[in-house]
């Protein structure tokens, strides 16, 4: 069923707090937009972006030798607030979900954007999660308040939708944190609070793409699924709740057999902190991070480590031995194209990016930048392929 812009933008300002959709604001005592560390890595990384929520932006970036470099005309800025960004496979489309609906990008040379579409919205939907399959041929995502699973049929070679028509899958529950699609585009996986995590069957080549649904509850009746991720050869997925471990940070990651959705021997594991708003396995599928969006006393967030191994089709994981901190409420995480660097973004700012380089697993931190003229509420973060 789909509502009116009106009337969403009223069921959007209701709305919890969400990942990619975060109240408040940064800290007022950052250093001046646009200021950096001195690097201390000499690599360079592919293009990535940040939303600016509360200054209404999309800043493009890339690190070279080390510098952090605005793409050209960087920062973009939009009519509405960003919630979620999405980029196709194809790293030529961008979307960004709004206040007023989805926007589309076209990338040019170096990362620049140009705001296709007659400058309209592809759709008037209010999306706070998204992600563009790996064929190109849907644009999937979910908003606040509305039980459904959307998929937006797209042309791969223009970005644009191919039909008004919008496929629905229904929710158990109207509170949406995020979406993540498997890389062999069978399994849609969205986090839905403390209705747990539904699974949901895709079919990337059909007209009519979802199929069947399964639910999994969260571990406490007190806990709320908030992340999901999954390896990128299919063989775990991964949800990130909160009071889901005992101790004071109760945080918890649960990893479940890709295939049986059975979860693992040893989950949830422990992951230093209350609330695990983003997580990301490396492109390897070697290493799996978790940024803490809170953490017991303390006023700032972290990201915990782990190692990933496997003996025939029996995987595990291993908590690395150390944890990097993070800014103030850091909510996105994201490996840029060429695999050098670890990007976090925090909505609460101190800073508003933090890039960490990995070696072995263990994180080493390069810059940190605001991403603007603070506070920002940086409050996502994508890499080009």
């Amino acid at each position: 069923m789909k509502i009116g812009n009106w009337a969403r933008l009223l069921l959007l300002a209701a709305a919890p707090v969400l990942v990619g959709f975060q109240a408040g604001c940064g800290n007022f005592w950052q250093a001046p937009g646009g200021s950096t560390t001195t690097p201390t890595s000499t690599l360079s990384s592919g293009v990535f972006y940040v939303l600016n929520q509360e200054t209404k932006q999309v800043a493009g970036y890339s690190i070279v030798s080390g510098t952090l470099t605005s793409v050209t005309g960087s920062p973009y800025t939009l009519s509405a607030a960003p919630y979620t960004i999405a980029i196709a496979p194809s790293g030529a489309f961008l979307y960004v979900g709004t206040a007023q609906g989805i926007y589309l990008y076209t990338v040019g040379s170096g990362g620049a954007l140009t705001l296709a579409n007659n400058s309209s919205v592809i759709s008037s939907d209010l999306a706070n999660t998204m992600q563009v399959d790996s064929t190109g041929a849907w644009l999937l995502e979910a908003g606040p308040n509305l039980a459904e699973l959307i998929a937006i049929p797209i042309n791969s070679s223009t970005g644009a939708p191919t039909s008004t028509i919008e496929q629905t899958a229904q929710l158990p529950a109207a509170t949406v944190y995020q979406l993540a699609i498997s890389p062999d585009n069978t399994h849609v996986f969205v986090a839905l609070g403390s209705s747990g995590t539904e699974e949901v069957i895709f079919a990337a080549g059909s007209t009519t793409p979802f199929g069947n649904a399964t639910n999994i509850a969260v571990k406490n009746s007190a806990g709320s699924a908030v992340s999901v991720a999954v390896d990128p050869s299919n063989r775990l997925f991964y949800v990130g709740e909160t009071a889901a471990t005992s101790g004071t940070n109760s945080g918890g990651l649960r990893a479940f057999n890709y295939n049986t959705l059975t979860e693992v021997t040893g989950s949830p594991y422990s992951i230093g902190g209350l609330a695990p708003y983003a997580i990301l396995p490396t492109s390897t599928g070697d290493y799996v991070y978790v940024a803490n969006r809170t953490v017991s006393g303390s006023s700032a967030g972290n990201i915990f480590g782990f190692s990933f191994t496997s003996t025939g089709t029996v995987y595990s994981l291993t908590a690395l031995s150390s944890t990097a901190s993070a800014g103030t409420t850091p909510v996105g995480l994201a490996e840029d194209s060429q695999g050098n660097y670890l990007l976090v973004v925090d909505s609460g700012g101190n800073p508003d990016l933090e890039a960490y380089t990995m070696s072995s697993g263990a994180l080493t931190s390069a810059l940190t930048s605001s991403t603007g003229t603070d506070p920002v509420q940086a409050s996502a973060v994508a890499a080009a392929p």
